[in-house]
């Protein structure tokens, strides 16, 4: 792997999700599940930031 700006951390899930996460890793032909979840924050977070980019879509609001 590249030298990225990486951090070495611990999660713990229930054995349903470690399951999921295994399967998410091969899906995408990833090595290991660490990248599933930087995966998964990476659109999350992107999700998140368009919805803050554009309130007139937003339930109740209009432009």
């Amino acid at each position: 792997m590249s030298k990225k700006n990486m951090r070495r951390i611990s999660i713990l899930v229930t054995a349903q999700t470690a399951k999921n996460l295994e399967r998410l890793a091969f899906m995408c032909g990833y090595r290991e599940i660490g990248m599933v979840v930087d995966k998964l924050t990476r659109e999350k977070m992107i999700s998140l930031h368009t919805d803050t980019l554009m309130p007139g879509e937003r339930k109740g609001k209009q432009i």
